[in-house]
Parts: C-alpha cells; structure tokens; sequence
C-alpha cells in the first residue's frame, strides 16, 4: 500500500506550512488572486462557481479504511458532508472554506495523504488497475511502478512546470481497466519474446477539445530502464511543448504534429545519450524494495464455494443478481474482489457521503484487510472478501445504499461536476447522469441490455471521458441554453476508440428518450453474443441516427 517514507513526511510537512503562510497573505489582502492562483493549484484547491475546492490524491487508487475515515472526517467538518471521487481516482471536496485548507492538509497529512500535484503542469497523480495485485490476469502488480514513477516525479526539478498537465496510467494486466490509451503516457505491462515482463509504452492520448488515442512508441521497456525512458518522453515534451497556447499545449497535440515516428526518434536519441550521461537507475534491489510494500495481506487456505454461493442465490434473487455483476475473480481460491458502485438510482455519480465512508471503512476492516481501491468510473472497490463473507457483505452494502448491481451497465454512469459547480462549465452534466439512471432502474432490463457505458461531461474539458464512452454526452452552449451532445463508439479499453458524433445537440429533456431509442435499435440489431459496442462496430451510425433524428427525408423536412 502507499505509504510515506522519511522524505515524504519532511515535504509534506514544509508545504502545508508553505501553504499556510500563502494562505494568511492572500486573506489578508497582500497578493491578488491571479498571484494566489499558482501557489493554490500545487496545493490542489480550485476557485469554482460558489466556493474553493479541494482535490486530494488517492495514489493508484489504493486507499486505507483508516484514511476513508479521515475523509469522511474531512467531510463532515469542512464540507457539506459528502466527497465526489473522479475519474482520476482522487477525491474532491466542492464546499471548502479558503482559510481552513491548511488545516485540511494538516489533517489529511496525519493519515499519509497529499494534495501535492494533483493540478498544475506537472506529473498528476498516476493511476492504475482498481484490482492491481488480486486479478487473475495480471502478469504482476502494476503499482509498484506506479509509486517508483510517484517518488521520481514529485517535484522533479525539470519536471514542475511543463507546457501543461500530465497524466500517466499503468496496468499489469491484458485487459486493460486503467484507461491506458487516453493518457499522456500509458504504460502497459506484458512479456517480450523472451518471456521477461516488461512495458509497451503509448504516449500522445488524451481527451478533451482535441481527442487522440495514444500511439505505441516503444513495444517493450525494461523495468530497469522504465524510469530513463519516461525521463526522456518528458524531457522532449519539456522542449517542443507550447507555452504560448494552452489549447495546443498537451503531449498529444507535439506527438500528433510532429508525427509519432519523429517523436520516437527524439525520445530514443534522448533515451540513448542519457546512459552516458545521466540516466536515473532502477535496479532490481529498489523494485524489490517498494513491492515489500505491496505484500500479500495474510490470506487464509480457503478453496473456492461456488456451489454454496449459487445455492444462496438461487434461493434470493436480489443477491444473484449482485453476485453476477458487482463481484469479480480473485487470484486467491477462495476470496472475490467486490466492487461498490456509488451509482444508485438517482443518486450523483462519484458521490458519497461521511456515514456511507465510515460504514465503509468499518466493512473493509471486517471483510477486506482494511483496503479499499478506487477506479476511474468514479466507483470503490473491497479487494480482498471471503466468498463465505460475501452475502454478509452483500446485505451490509445494501443497507448502505451501496449495492446497486449495475457495474458497467447502463445506468453506472461516468459524470463530471459540471455546472453545479464547475466555473468551466457549459452544461450541467449530474441531472442528466440523474435523469438517465431513474429512466433506467430496471435491474433486469439492465442485465438484458448488457455492458454498455455511458460517460457524460459538462464541457470540452471532458473531464468525464464522454469521448471514450459507448455513449458519450457533451454539455454545449447554444445562444445561453444547454444543449447535449451525443456521441457512439467510444471506448476506453484494450482497443481503445473515440466516439462518433450521433447529430444535432438535444435538450436536456430529450436526452433519456434518445438514450431509450438507441437501446432498443441495439436490441433489434444485435446478434448472438454482442454487446452494444459490438454491435455499433458491426453496423455502424446511421441505424442509431435514424433511431434519434428519424429518417435522412424526415430529417430534411425537420
């Protein structure tokens, strides 16, 4: 798990006493905001529409039951009594009073948290597998890296303000549930023809105003070299990036301009010169060293119960249910990973309030080591559950609220703040994130329709991945009113895409119909096996579009 070292403590400490005194001079009228702002974003808080909000780290997702509480603690002391996790798995806090940040800090520094580089143009927090180290199918726990590029990257001396915000992404397994394709650099862990574990490494994704899948720049890093590499990828970005522009200056816009084989050529020319001169080492003693951190909790000698477990839930349906899509594989016979959906029917999606966190909490203690993770699609997970413990769990989480079977079907909706409190804003993205799970409350129809995502952003900023949803909506402004548009295809897994433009934006009213339409074109269309992304690729637009706009003619007369 993520820990501090000697180091981390000594920074953390000086930045939160940093901060306070940048704090007292801003109140006090000494610097204007536009001096504060640069000092507040190091620190995480942003100036939304109606207060200060506070972005805190949860470093590959990893998260402690005794710093949930904390958060729940932060919650209810300082903000409204609820956090919003995000598709970067942090936590973010939207009511925050500017004078008692330090404060904040100080009490999130007490249970190893940090809101160090979660904004500004550095490396952001990295983020992960949410069942790193417990999933059949990876080759070795990613976050081991995940924290050595953690370590190397916070205030890297070349590396604290660059052209804009950088994000990376690591997986240790084929299936990729990071999102490694849309970020800055994506790294994804497989063996090479020697049967060694190593990294293809894909650099130039990202979201936004100007969406690009990831290009494949090296099909194979070594550990020892991973960290020299991404050096080097940094280092050209550092040089080439646009400081002159902010809409040009991600990685994605340099890799895309200059082409992905000139950009490889520098980073490997870089790359080279580096062993001769300064090339950061990692040998195999320090891997070693951080994945101690990472050990195994002490599992017990359990086989697996799947005849027991389909006896409990032939006999309730409501669990069945629960089981078949809430709780995945685990590597250890006899355990299961659990995943908490925080997408009841009508409820906000990422939000969650102090009670459900401490509840929680206790939960993950009994049940799970202590450990909870979080995932991109704004959900938490319990890794390390008994199956034997899993009805209990089950009952447990739904007297929560915390159980809605719907993990990766229709209504676990991704949604950013949007303009509830973004300042950045076109749309309010959460109401229509809220319409479209109460129109879609049927379980069972749900599980009949299958996977299928939907991911919904206030804006360009496509802070909720509304580009790489199966359906992506996009808050626009049209003359003062919002208006929503609809996008097919996107996905953000092991074959990555970005969506198709359906048509002309809809009001938000009309939006859950278009979602209905869709859904049942697909059912008519689909065959044997497919899900909807099947499906789409198979046929194509103009079936969805017909469903929406009606005909090309009933177009052309609207």
């Amino acid at each position: 798990m993520y820990r501090y070292d000697e180091f981390d403590h000594r920074l953390v400490a000086e930045r939160i006493a940093q901060f306070r005194r940048q704090v007292k001079r801003r109140l006090a009228g000494e610097i204007t905001e536009d001096q504060f702002k640069p000092l507040r974003l190091k620190n995480g808080v942003y100036l939304q529409l109606h207060a200060y909000m506070l972005r805190v780290n949860v470093p590959y997702g990893t998260l402690s039951s005794r710093q949930l509480r904390k958060f729940a603690h932060v919650a209810r002391t300082y903000d409204r009594g609820f956090g919003h996790f995000t598709t970067r798995q942090n936590i973010q806090y939207h009511w925050i009073r500017l004078e008692q940040v330090p404060d904040i800090l100080e009490e999130l520094a007490s249970v190893e948290i940090t809101t160090i580089q979660s904004s500004g143009n550095c490396v952001r927090n990295i983020t992960s597998d949410q069942y790193a180290g417990v999933a059949r199918d990876e080759l070795a726990d990613p976050r081991v890296y995940c924290e050595l590029l953690r370590q190397y990257s916070v205030l890297h001396p070349e590396f604290s303000y660059l052209p804009r915000k950088f994000k990376i992404a690591v997986t240790g397994s084929p299936n990729d549930r990071a999102a490694v394709a849309v970020h800055d650099i994506g790294l994804r862990m497989h063996r090479n023809a020697a049967g060694e574990i190593g990294f293809e490494v894909l650099v130039g994704g990202g979201l936004g105003r100007t969406p690009y899948i990831a290009h494949t720049i090296r099909d194979w890093v070594a550990p020892e070299d991973l960290l020299a590499y991404v050096e080097s990828i940094l280092r050209i970005y550092n040089i080439y990036g646009r400081r002159d522009n902010i809409h040009k200056a991600r990685i994605k816009i340099i890799v895309n301009q200059l082409g992905i084989d000139r950009y490889r050529e520098l980073v490997e020319e870089d790359f080279a010169a580096s062993k001769i001169t300064s090339r950061p080492e990692l040998p195999q003693e320090e891997i070693d060293r951080i994945a101690a951190y990472f050990a195994p909790p002490p599992y017990e000698p359990l086989e697996d119960i799947e005849d027991e477990l389909d006896a409990l839930a032939a006999s309730d349906a409501r669990f069945a249910r629960w089981l078949r899509h809430n709780v995945a594989p685990h590597k250890q016979p006899g355990y299961a990973i659990v995943n908490v959906t925080l997408k009841a029917p009508g409820a906000v999606p990422g939000d969650i309030t102090a009670e459900q966190m401490d509840a929680l909490a206790d939960i993950a203690d009994e049940y799970s080591f202590g450990e909870l993770r979080v995932n991109h699609r704004q959900n938490l997970v319990l890794p390390y559950v008994r199956q034997r413990d899993l009805h209990t769990v089950w009952k447990k989480l739904d007297a929560l609220v915390l159980a809605t079977p719907n993990l990766n079907l229709l209504s676990d909706v991704i949604s950013c703040p949007g303009l509830d409190y973004c300042a950045l804003a076109n749309a309010r993205s959460i109401p229509v994130a809220q319409d479209i799970s109460a129109r879609f409350v049927d379980v069972d129809r749900l599980a009949a329709i299958g996977p299928l995502t939907i991911n919904v952003s206030g804006c360009m900023n496509a802070c909720g991945h509304h580009h790489v949803g199966n359906i992506g909506i996009l808050g626009v402004d049209k003359r003062g009113k919002e208006f929503f548009q609809l996008t097919l295809g996107g996905s953000s897994d092991q074959n990555a895409s970005l969506g198709d433009r359906l048509g002309p934006g809809l009001a938000q009213e009309d939006v859950p119909d278009a979602i209905e339409a869709i859904v049942d074109r697909y059912l008519e269309l689909r065959e044997e096996g497919e899900r909807f992304l099947d499906t789409y690729r198979r046929v194509g637009i103009e079936p969805f579009k017909e469903a929406v706009y009606g005909t090309g003619e009933e177009r052309a007369i609207a």
